[in-house]
């Protein structure tokens, strides 16, 4: 499968995935192309209901409309699927909604490079001191879980296992467009990694409260989300993934 649709601006792509993210989109875009100078900005629209669509190509982002709605994991993937194929080295994701500021962008990339160069930088909101929006108690308890979890599994110590703000390196864009968790993707994308042997480093950001829509976590569904994404973590330790050419003999 290919997703090369144009020729390549930059070596560098923003993913931003989108679910009825009108309200927001415009601001998004926006600021990625105002404060992530030399990032082209790619839109994944996951067949809204509304006009995020036309909203973000307006704003300036390549959009890619879904058929009908994939899921954030589909969404991202095919993202990764777009910066494989047009020869993108740097690819970060950035949500719809608003919360990550792309400000942080540059920090990323600067994580990303610092020696000994890593294949992904993960934004944190719980390194140092960071200002701005924090998740709930009951949310950050789940975080916690998550992120002792991954740290046991990985024997590295990771603070914010459901950041879904991420850059990866060319390796890492070529490892997610083959093999991307669709369900609970930001805990198993770590996971991931670690199977192939890539490396991590998390990086502190900023995290801001949500300028439109709402979260696909519910207040009230959150045991069943830990329980279901714990389950699919046990299971991806167990199943098989697919090899990158150079992880070949």
């Amino acid at each position: 499968m290919s997703l090369s649709l144009q020729p390549r601006m930059s070596r560098h792509l923003a993913i931003v995935p989108a679910l009825n993210e009108a309200g927001s989109i415009a601001q998004t875009v926006t600021e990625i192309r105002q404060y992530a100078e030399g990032f082209d900005v790619l839109v994944v629209d996951d067949g809204s209901l509304d006009d995020t669509a036309a909203i973000a190509a307006a704003a300036g982002a390549r959009v890619i409309s879904m058929p009908f709605t994939v899921g954030i994991g589909g969404a991202v993937q095919c993202g990764y699927l777009y910066a494989r194929d047009n020869g993108y080295m740097v690819a970060v994701q950035v949500d719809g909604d608003g919360q990550h500021d792309p400000r942080d962008i540059g920090r990323l990339l600067a994580a990303l490079h610092e020696d000994p160069p890593v294949e992904m930088a993960t934004g944190s909101r719980f390194l140092g001191d960071q200002d701005g929006y924090r998740p709930s108690r009951a949310r950050r308890a789940g975080i916690a879980v998550f992120a002792a979890l991954v740290s046991l599994i990985t024997g590295q110590r990771v603070t914010d296992a459901t950041s879904g703000f991420r850059m990866s390196a060319r390796r890492g864009i070529e490892l997610f467009a083959r093999d991307y968790p669709h369900d609970y993707p930001e805990v198993e994308a770590i996971l991931l990694l670690h199977a192939h042997r890539l490396r991590v480093r998390e990086v502190a950001v900023t995290m801001r409260a949500r300028t439109s829509g709402r979260s696909t976590i519910a207040r009230g569904v959150q045991p069943y989300y830990m329980a279901k994404v714990l389950f699919a973590v046990f299971v991806g330790l167990l199943r098989a993934r697919p090899a990158l050419e150079r992880d070949r003999p």
